[in-house]
C-alpha cells in the first residue's frame, strides 16, 4: 500500500494499535543504544551490540510486538533497528580500529550491504526515528540523504539529537537545521528524556 494511502486510513480511523518503527541513523550515533533502552524497558530483552567501532549492526535486528505505554496511551510496535546509513563505506577506516585489512574488507562489505538492507526496508515501516549525534555538525551529506529518502516516501520522521550528556552537544543546532520534523534531545546512554521520546511516539500515530 502506497504511504500516502496507509496514511489517510490512519488517520480516517483514529490512528494505529501496531506500527512498525525505524530506528535510522549514520553510524554511531547511538541507533542501538536508543533500541536496547526501548527494548528492556517494555520487554526485558537487548536488540543487539553495541560498540565504538563504525557499523556494528550490518543487518536490520527486530524485537516484534513491543507495547510501549506512556501519557495514558500504548501502542504495540514491531521496533526495528538499521544499520546505519552511510554514502561511502570504507575498509581502512575499521583498520583505524585495530582491524586487520581482511577482517575490515569483510565488514565493509556487510556494512555495504546493511546501508541497501536499511534503505529497502522502507517500503515497510509507518513511522521512523532518525537518531543523529548532538555532538556533530547536523548538515552533511549523509542526513540531508536520510531525511530526504524518507520524505520521498511520506513517512512521519521524528528527529532525535541523542548525546546531550556530552559537554559539547548543541542538539537545538538540529532543530533549528531541520525545524520541519517532530523533536526530541536525549542521551540514549544515560536514558536522558527518553519519556519525551516516547510521547512523540504515540503523537505520530494519533
Amino acid at each position: 500500500m502506497f504511504a500516502w494511502l496507509r496514511n489517510f486510513f490512519s488517520r480516517l480511523f483514529g490512528g494505529k494499535d501496531q506500527i512498525a518503527l525505524g530506528i535510522y541513523g549514520p553510524p554511531n550515533t547511538g541507533k542501538t543504544t536508543l533500541a536496547n533502552v526501548i527494548s528492556e524497558e517494555f520487554t526485558g530483552e537487548k536488540l543487539g551490540n553495541v560498540s565504538e567501532i563504525p557499523h556494528e549492526t550490518r543487518e536490520v535486528k527486530r524485537k516484534e510486538k513491543v507495547t510501549l505505554e506512556t501519557d495514558g496511551y500504548k501502542i504495540t510496535m514491531n521496533l526495528l533497528d538499521m544499520p546505519g546509513i552511510s554514502t561511502k563505506v570504507d575498509f581502512e577506516e575499521f583498520m583505524d580500529y585495530g582491524m586487520g585489512e581482511e577482517e575490515a574488507k569483510v565488514r565493509s562489505k556487510e556494512a555495504t550491504r546493511g546501508v541497501v538492507e536499511a534503505i529497502n526496508w522502507l517500503d515497510n515501516v509507518d513511522v521512523v526515528i532518525v537518531v543523529l549525534d548532538s555532538t556533530r555538525k547536523p548538515y552533511n551529506q549523509v542526513n540531508v540523504t536520510i531525511l530526504g529518502n524518507l520524505e520521498a516516501k511520506d513517512i512521519p520522521i521524528i528527529l532525535v539529537a541523542n548525546k546531550i550528556d556530552l559537554a559539547e552537544a548543541n542538539p537545538e543546532a538540529i532543530r533549528e537545521t531541520f525545524p520541519q520534523y517532530s523533536f526530541a534531545k536525549i542521551s540514549a546512554k544515560e536514558e536522558e528524556n527518553i519519556n519525551e521520546l516516547y510521547s512523540e511516539i504515540i503523537e505520530s500515530t494519533k
